[in-house]
């Protein structure tokens, strides 16, 4: 009995593949600007198709949610192996944090979007044991290296991302970029004991934005 064979997947037509990407990236944008309100025929419109040439590819919105995710962890996991071939142990992982910090901040709604999926968790599961061990070679190169604290792990790298993301969406609606200020102040807390400390490259919050983001952070809440 012949052994049964799978044809490869058939390669987009060039102007095919133009399409999906635009569709893309116009649906992240969306996403991460606007979260559930966001619909196919949104995506269609910004991204400068027809909306048969979505739904051709997309049947629902979530297959498209998913289909970006899945790019998001591509991203993720060519994000850790740049960092890991910068000769510069430190530089790789200034690199990395700083490109999931930039991630989580300019796609703050799409982790509610990601919500929309039956198997949301099991994907955030499956995204963090995916690029974990990535993670972990730069992590352990820094710390071997002398130029990370000796008691940092790689699991401290999830946690940093996610106080940093904290500040990101306190201060989102009055200053965007003072995440960066933020992530400064972690990097120096990390670096190993006889490396020198960096500048802060972004200045504190002003009192007035403090207070306007504790009220939009309030009227948030209120409309729950």
């Amino acid at each position: 009995m012949n052994p049964v064979t799978t044809a490869p997947p058939r390669r987009l037509r060039a102007d095919a593949a133009r399409n999906q990407q635009r569709i893309l990236t116009a649906a992240r944008q969306l996403f991460a600007e606007r979260g559930l309100e966001v619909t196919l025929d949104d995506v269609a419109e910004a991204a400068g198709v027809g909306v048969g040439t979505v739904y051709r590819r997309y049947a629902n919105k979530q297959e498209l949610i998913a289909e970006v995710f899945e790019r998001h962890v591509d991203a993720m996991a060519e994000a850790a192996e740049s960092a890991y071939a910068d000769p510069d142990p430190w530089a790789g992982l200034v690199k990395l944090l700083e490109y999931a910090c930039r991630h989580m901040a300019d796609n703050r709604g799409f982790g509610a979007v990601m919500l929309e999926l039956p198997d949301a968790m099991e994907r955030f599961v499956s995204m963090r044991d995916r690029v974990k061990p990535a993670i972990a070679t730069v992590i352990d190169r820094a710390r071997d290296a002398g130029v990370l604290r000796p008691d940092i792990a790689s699991s401290d790298f999830f946690a940093i991302v996610g106080m940093v993301e904290s500040v990101a969406a306190f201060s989102r609606s009055v200053n965007p970029d003072v995440w960066r200020r933020y992530l400064d102040i972690v990097l120096d807390g990390i670096r190993g004991d006889d490396q020198p400390r960096q500048q802060l490259s972004v200045p504190p919050l002003r009192d007035d934005e403090v207070d306007r983001a504790k009220a939009a952070a309030s009227c948030a809440v209120r409309r729950r």
